[in-house]
């Protein structure tokens, strides 16, 4: 069986800056590559790719998570004759997207304003690609700029091109370049007859730099077959992983090792069903399993992993991960590689654990370097699921438990890094709304993360200090308002915000009201269940939660957010499964006991608000997490809190499920829970 058949890579990507179907993009690449590749249909910047768009503007060599934290290290390449252009809004190109191949592995698209075909095929941190004109008239290959600064030189005697950029949009990234090599065949281009463009205009000439600088090199020949590799520490570095990557292989070796590694990767777990839309669906999420978070680092002459550090800009030993964000992932991505991708896991957990080294602080939403993206310290829970579940050794533990206890007791100074209001919370038990927005949130995760870093001094034999994270575990009960049944905000002597509503959006809550976020407390949900009067209260306010119309009043963006309008588009209720907040809502009866009701609510979930299409996803899908979600939907199984070593039960919507060679069935596990060790 081919699993790659079954990929929609552009599942998601039909999506708008006010309405997200996925807000993905189709990206060619393998497995976790540093390297991406996407077709750039428009000229915005970040959501530069719209499946029923009919214009194409070249191919982008592209890291970007996410729009909403944009790209970086960006190259565009385009095949161009007749009348040049540079900038996106002159050089598009007319194109069939119907026509359009793009699989994990392999891209193809046809320009045909140049009547050029262009085939991509990845490697970790390059691509071979192929470019075939159909008339041999001067025909260029050009290479073209983002945004930020560029720099291009092509060297007759190597036939390389040598290009750098310092594009990043986010976050920090101190002495930042990507470096680009690409190989040309010998006698491949006529250097004499190359172009460049600064400022817009066009001068002979095979070297250039500046913002809006590219290079328009003469191709001698109708087919040409070029090489390129990147590097985010030099060009010395950029030519050894093109040796390393490329240099002796064919486009079609490269292709079939990029087919094969997808479909090693796709086949870790297997279902069967006669459902058509369960089976496409299933495998393009297990496709956007696999692409985040993206390789950093690259090895040395001698084989040693090596990468660039953007907190102070240096070459630092080891490997390194980036392009996540802890808020989002930490709820199903990561549970799911100790599951299916528990090599990768052990590394990456390295990786996150070493940048406290680096930076003073342990991350939070890395994209290149450290962007502080979303609120509060969600590593923790990434860290406590790996350690209890065997994937970090000790020595490397104590340096994680030294990390996850600065942030919770330090303000960083800095909104990039720690906890937000850390210092108020160890003094009040609570986050005040007069010193940070969305308080609420910010004192539940926190109450998450002690009672994460509890279970890791646990591990280490710290006695004293499991003792006082347990208490501090609880201080989710200090913002229960019994009267209304919400979390509430308050200030610093201890009353709640006065003009509450639960329909309210924002200011208290991230990315939600009351509803979606009263909720969060998985370490404990027995005990939330007691602040309601017992499971049984409980389940009722979730069962309200379901019936409660999708109103809502925006009180903290000053706007709607594009959260709120896709809530609102669908029927159920206050359960906003377009975001992460809402995920685990649906699984909260059966960690109470009640499988059946989370059976119920999980299936419509995944037939009403997932498939295989372009406009496939309910809301952002985030680096794996939406997609992850509808897995362990269609497998029955979920990581209610990650750091225990049980998944609760839902209902399995296939026949037959196996991770690696193991058949998964979980009618044949009794009660509501099943033990990470009975999966593996």
């Amino acid at each position: 069986m081919k699993y790659c058949s079954y990929v929609n890579t552009k599942q998601g990507s039909k999506s708008v800056h006010r309405y997200s179907n996925g807000n993905t993009l189709p990206l060619v690449q393998l497995p976790f590559g540093m390297a991406a590749f996407a077709p750039q249909t428009n000229e915005d910047t970040r959501w530069y790719y719209h499946p029923d768009s009919r214009s194409l503007e070249g191919i982008r060599l592209t890291h970007q998570p996410s729009p909403w934290i944009a790209d970086y290290g960006a190259f565009v390449f385009m095949p161009q004759n007749r009348l040049l252009g540079a900038e996106g809004g002159r050089r598009w190109s007319g194109y069939r997207p119907e026509e359009a191949i793009l699989t994990p592995y392999y891209l193809k698209t046809r320009f045909l304003r140049s009547r050029a075909d262009f085939e991509l095929a990845p490697s970790e941190r390059g691509a071979v690609c192929k470019i075939t004109f159909d008339e041999d008239i001067e025909n260029y290959l050009s290479v073209l700029p983002v945004k930020g600064n560029y720099s291009f030189r092509f060297d007759e005697k190597s036939n390389t091109l040598y290009a750098s950029t310092d594009m990043h949009m986010s976050g920090e990234a101190v002495k930042f370049k990507t470096y680009l090599v690409i190989r040309f065949p010998e006698n491949s281009v006529d250097s004499k007859k190359s172009l460049i463009n600064v400022g817009s205009k066009f001068l002979g000439g095979t070297k250039c730099r500046g913002k809006k600088s590219g290079i328009y090199l003469l191709l001698t020949n109708k087919s040409t077959e070029i090489k390129l590799a990147t590097s985010y520490i030099s060009f010395k570095q950029a030519e050894l992983n093109l040796e390393r990557e490329l240099a002796s292989k064919s486009f079609n070796q490269v292709k079939a090792d990029a087919e094969n590694l997808w479909e090693s990767c796709l086949s870790r777990v297997k279902i069967e069903t006669k459902d058509r839309k369960i089976f496409k669906t299933f495998y393009s999420c297990m496709y956007r399993v696999f692409l985040y978070p993206h390789k950093c680092y690259e090895y040395d002459k001698k084989g040693n992993p090596v990468h660039y550090c953007p907190h102070d800009g240096s070459t630092r030993n080891g490997v390194r991960y980036t392009d996540n964000g802890f808020w989002d992932t930490y709820r199903t991505v990561y549970p799911f590689f100790a599951l299916v991708a528990k090599d990768e896991l052990r590394e990456m957990l390295r990786a996150f654990i070493m940048e406290y080294t680096e930076s003073g602080w342990l991350p939070r939403w890395l994209s290149i370097g450290e962007c502080g993206c979303m609120p509060s310290t969600l590593v923790d829970a990434v860290i406590c699921d790996g350690a209890v579940k065997g994937f970090i050794d000790n020595d490397l533990l104590e340096i994680a438990l030294e990390g996850m206890i600065k942030h919770s007791v330090k303000n960083s100074g800095h909104n990039n890094f720690g906890r937000n209001g850390a210092e108020s919370y160890c003094k009040l038990g609570y986050v005040p709304y007069e010193e940070e927005k969305e308080t609420v949130n910010l004192t539940l995760d926190a109450a998450y993360g002690d009672w994460c870093i509890a279970e890791i001094a646990k591990i280490l034999g710290k006695t004293d200090v499991e003792a006082e994270y347990r208490k501090r575990a609880l201080n989710y009960k200090n913002l229960f308002d019994p009267e209304t049944g919400f979390m509430r905000a308050k200030d610093r002597k201890g009353s709640f915000r006065p003009d509450f509503s639960p329909i309210g959006w924002g200011r208290d809550y991230t990315e939600g009201s009351a509803w979606q976020n009263s909720f969060a407390v998985p370490h404990d949900i027995e005990g939330l269940a007691e602040l309601y009067g017992g499971k049984e209260k409980l389940i009722e306010k979730i069962d309200a939660l379901f019936a409660e119309p999708p109103h809502y009043i925006i009180h903290g963006y000053g706007c709607e957010i594009h959260e709120i309008t896709e809530m609102a588009a669908v029927d159920f209720g206050q359960c906003g499964m377009n975001n992460q907040p809402s995920f685990h809502i649906p699984y909260i009866y059966s960690a109470l006991g009640d499988v059946e009701k989370t059976a119920y609510w999980v299936k419509q979930i995944c037939e009403k608000l997932f498939s295989y299409e372009d406009d496939g996803f309910p809301g952002d899908e985030d680096n794996g997490t939406t997609a992850i979600w509808y897995i362990f939907g269609i497998l029955g199984l979920y990581p209610f809190c990650p750091g225990k070593t049980e998944y609760v039960k839902g209902i399995k919507q296939v026949d037959k499920a196996f991770i690696g060679d193991k058949e998964i069935d979980i009618n044949k596990f009794e009660g509501n829970k099943i033990e990470y060790s009975d999966l593996i």
